[in-house]
């Protein structure tokens, strides 16, 4: 049964997206809005569109086609939206929608001037705005034209480019319909855009309204230059008034023209101040009625200002919500743990259950709120010292916020913590049996968990994992192993400090620190050599791996000559190493245990690119490199004033940061393998609930958070609808780039190099391991693609431990995230790897094959003719 063909505005609200399109819903909640002024109207429905496009059953076959298009075929999808659209403009009004569209006009008065505008039910959603992808027409007059119009709005929804968008955001072509809003005309003095909150930074408190004369039609067509107002605190802060050489006007018949605007009038503001600020007054009424901010399209008539469309600010990214009014500021964990990706709820509340610091979630990503440290003088240095060394961005973006002055109000310090029962541990000494000791502790731990997980099940499983969860922190927190860490990462600042203070040498630290021991995940990358040296001797082996695209691969590998040796070796390092992935923080990344076709790529270009041997080789060449190192720093040293001194205190730093720097990884693969055992245990729970019907696919977990879960497992109940909700919007997370620092106005703080030492034109970034290669560029976005030749320089967005296998055959790195002691950087310094990270946009700035130069001891990238 369908519905009405036509709704008056007045009749419909946000709710009724399926019934009159985003654009109708949401005029028809801002008809509601006290002192909101929307001009009167009415919807033709999708039951209309619907109607339309079941007159033409050919049409069916068309939009199969265009599901099956590859979505890089530009010619294709043009040739057949034109198609389309075509037969949608010809098909006839069916009589009875006609008379209903005829006598909706009649009641605005049938010679009115009416904008008649798409209202697709994918637009102006929170998460996909779709702005600008379907048709409007303005002063369009009489029931022919109308009409007219109206076919011409329900082919607009096969648009290339709405098609395209359509297919980028994975959005099914026949799941969207299109409605019509039909309008009286508003005929405006000035006309333009307010977005209430600023669309650059984010700062939800700052609006900006952009303003020109005529129609808005001639600023959303980029025809002329706005006047800008940034309106804060009911005030404008700042303006920019431009010289405007023309407007739109509707033409007397229908239609629109552009004019010259008379040049003594180019200059004039097309608001007043008190205008804009009025503006902005009924803005904030409209935000709070969709409860976020709103990109809203307004006209300023003789009699006041009408809106004629608000949508939501779909690229802002979202505030971590704290329930209470005070300014707070974020950093963000992602940009510390190698992974700005968004992670799914269960990863998240995971992540949250077992970190040793609360943390905030938005928009998939989590922050810690570090307003308390800045605002007390003595952490505040402390923390800037600690963010400056790792990554100078987040520490420039830390002291952007706080230069003004009222944002971060000052505390007092608080009062200091108390040292431990039995007192603090003592100075550690350079003692390797240290970190053997605690390794032997984590394995024996994990050991334990793994053991006792097994028999678990039910809400006792739940019980179980939150004990284990407290036996996490107190590995993650053990006073000794963070101790170690410490003495590792400050005798590497110390080297660097004192050598280039005593011999004018930077970053020395990187060349003393090659093949540094017990780095487990530099002994990965090495052992993934020791792989392919099993593979290379046996060509069916390797022809057969070079199609590979099942996951039980290993089981196939047996049947071939020389396959089983192949397979023990795989299996061997995934036993060691196959709890590891890209992003595997979160817990719902498949792991290469689990996915194991990821390292085959990898281990391929091992066989092709290196001999037999390389791992041993490529290890004793970094430690005879280091030897020399540390020989000739000793002995320069010594020929300085006071040089017995100098040297001995460096000799011992550096005894230091070889024993105890490849410890530094070792709490990481700790976490990451407990997390396997978690995941496991889980993945069971979940075959149990998808066999007692609960759940539609195991995978549906990684969308509840662990909480939530417990709940399912207890009642059998789950909410389909939230793990629906929960997809969606998780793909729409993609989108949004995290920042280094957020503030609770909604401010994306990037940061900036304050630097004047590199040439024009090139990159800066962070120097974090020293030396200067020239290759070809590699731009790769997903392990799983990469496809290296000696002497390439990989350039990525971040690189966590599991990207290590690649390091081995590369020259040089360059990620856009990361610091001075991210895993990136140590194994590049490990490797003798010249890198430099945190170089903004540069998969975007730096093309695929490229030839670049990478400055890795003075942290900056040329881009080479």
């Amino acid at each position: 049964m369908s519905g009405p063909y036509v709704l008056d505005l007045q009749e419909v609200d946000e709710t009724q997206v399926a019934v009159v399109g985003g654009k109708g819903a949401h005029l028809g909640g801002l008809s509601r809005i006290e002192g909101v002024r929307v001009p009167d109207g009415f919807c033709v429905t999708t039951d209309a569109f619907r109607r339309i496009m079941a007159q033409e059953p050919s049409l069916d076959d068309r939009l199969d086609e265009l599901a099956r298009v590859d979505p890089d075929d530009q010619e294709a999808i043009r040739t057949l939206s034109a198609h389309i659209r075509r037969t949608v403009e010809d098909i006839a009004v069916p009589a009875g929608l006609a008379a209903a569209v005829t006598r909706a006009l009649a009641r605005l008065g049938e010679r009115t001037a009416c904008a008649v505008r798409s209202s697709a039910t994918a637009e102006d959603l929170p998460t996909a705005s779709f702005a600008g992808q379907q048709d409007t027409y303005l002063n369009v007059v009489g029931p022919t034209a109308v009409l007219q119009h109206i076919s011409r709005c329900w082919a607009s929804l096969f648009t290339e480019r709405a098609v395209t968008y359509r297919r980028r955001h994975g959005i099914d072509h026949r799941t969207v319909h299109m409605a019509v809003v039909v309008q009286r005309m508003v005929f405006p003095h000035a006309a333009g855009i307010l977005f209430t909150a600023d669309p650059v930074t984010g700062d939800r408190k700052t609006a900006t309204v952009d303003a020109g004369f005529g129609l808005g039609e001639a600023l959303v067509s980029g025809l002329v230059n706005p006047d800008v107002f940034k309106v804060r605190h009911g005030e404008v802060v700042a303006r920019t008034i431009a010289a405007k050489q023309r407007a739109v006007h509707a033409l007397p018949a229908g239609g629109t023209h552009e004019v010259a605007i008379d040049p003594r009038h180019r200059e004039r503001p097309a608001l007043t101040d008190a205008q804009a600020v009025r503006l902005v007054r009924l803005g904030r009424r409209i935000e709070a009625h969709f409860g976020r901010p709103q990109d809203i399209e307004w006209c300023l008539a003789d009699d006041g200002f009408q809106i004629v469309q608000s949508r939501p600010i779909t690229t802002l990214f979202p505030v971590p919500d704290t329930g209470d009014q005070e300014n707070h500021v974020y950093v963000s964990v992602g940009h510390g743990q190698m992974m700005t990706d968004p992670m799914k709820p269960l990863g998240l509340s995971m992540w949250q259950l077992t970190a040793m610091v609360p943390m905030h979630e938005a928009a998939g990503r989590l922050f810690v709120d570090v307003t308390p440290r800045l605002a007390a003088p003595a952490s505040r240095a402390g923390l800037l010292d600690v963010m400056g060394r790792g990554d100078p961005l987040m520490r420039d973006a830390l002291e952007t916020v706080l230069d003004r002055d009222d944002f971060v109000l000052p505390l007092a310090d608080p009062a200091p913590v108390r040292p431990p029962a039995g007192g603090r541990p003592a100075p550690v000494e350079t003692d390797p049996a240290v970190v053997t000791e605690l390794v032997e502790r984590s394995q024996a731990s994990i050991a334990a968990l793994e053991h006792d997980i097994r028999t678990k099940s039910g809400p006792a499983l739940f019980d179980f994992l939150y004990e284990a969860f407290k036996e996490h922190k107190r590995v993650l927190s053990d006073p000794l192993s963070l101790q170690l860490i410490t003495a590792g990462t400050e005798a590497t600042w110390w080297l660097n400090d004192k050598l280039y203070e005593w011999l004018g040498e930077k970053n020395a630290a990187d060349t003393l620190t090659l093949s540094a021991p017990g780095n487990v995940t530099s002994e990965m990358g090495l052992a993934l050599l020791d792989v392919a040296d099993v593979i290379r001797p046996h060509p069916e082996v390797v022809a057969f791996l070079q199609g590979v695209e099942d996951e039980g691969f290993l089981d196939e590998l047996a049947k071939l000559p020389g396959g089983t040796e192949a397979r023990d070796a795989l299996e061997a390092y995934l036993d060691r190493y196959g709890m590891r992935c890209v992003g595997e923080i979160d817990i719902t990344r498949p792991r290469w245990r689990e996915r194991p076709t990821t390292l085959v790529p990898v281990i391929l270009d091992n066989v092709r690119n290196f001999e037999a041997g390389a791992a041993e080789r490529r290890f004793e060449q970094g430690r005879h490199k280091a030897r020399e190192k540390e020989q000739d720093v000793l002995s320069r040293l010594r020929a300085l004033p006071d040089g017995d001194r100098k040297a001995d205190e460096t000799k011992r730093m550096i005894d230091r940061v070889r024993t105890f720097i490849g410890y530094r990884e070792y709490p990481k693969y700790d976490i990451i393998s407990r997390y396997f055992v978690y995941k496991q245990a889980l993945l069971r729970e979940a075959e149990r609930l998808v066999r007692a019907r609960v759940l539609g696919d195991r995978e549906d977990i990684f969308y509840l958070t662990f909480q939530e879960l417990h709940d399912v497992v207890r009642s059998h109940q789950v909410d389909d609808r939230l793990v629906r909700q929960r997809k969606e919007a998780f793909r729409s997370y993609h989108a949004l780039t995290p920042p280094r620092v957020l503030t609770s106005d909604g401010e994306a703080v990037t940061g900036a190099y304050r630097r004047d030492d590199v040439p024009a034109g090139a990159l800066t970034g962070l120097p974090v391991s020293a030396g200067t290669v020239e290759g070809r560029a590699r731009v790769v976005l997903d392990m799983a693609e990469a496809d290296l030749q000696a002497g390439d320089i990989l350039v990525t967005t971040f690189t966590d431990p599991s990207w290590s296998p690649l390091f081995v055959g590369i020259a040089g790195l360059v990620t856009e995230v990361g610091g001075l002691m991210t895993h990136g950087a140590v194994i590049a310094r490990e490797y003798g790897l010249p890198a430099v990270v945190g170089v903004d946009r540069a998969t975007r700035l730096i093309r695929d094959g490229q030839r670049i130069r990478v400055h890795g001891t003075d942290g900056y990238v040329e881009i080479l003719s």
